[in-house]
């Protein structure tokens, strides 16, 4: 299977900002659970203001037992 371009670019963006520092894990609600996730974000600026960009969540439990790798 195939990763697509937007996931292939969404990665390199992580990365970059990985390697630059840029980086944090930031306390959020989900709107459609009202649950709290832990997400990984991008951090940027716009002038004066900071500019978060969501990535994913983190994972609560084993997250071995909640994805399986392509066969």
């Amino acid at each position: 299977m195939a990763i697509p371009d937007y996931a292939r670019e969404n990665f390199e963006t992580l990365l970059r900002a990985a390697e630059s520092g840029d980086l944090a894990l930031m306390e959020c609600t989900e709107v459609a659970s009202g649950s709290t996730r832990y997400v990984i974000v991008a951090v940027g600026r716009d002038k004066e203001d900071y500019v978060f960009t969501p990535f994913g969540h983190l994972a609560e439990g084993n997250p071995f037992e909640m994805y399986c790798p392509p066969e």
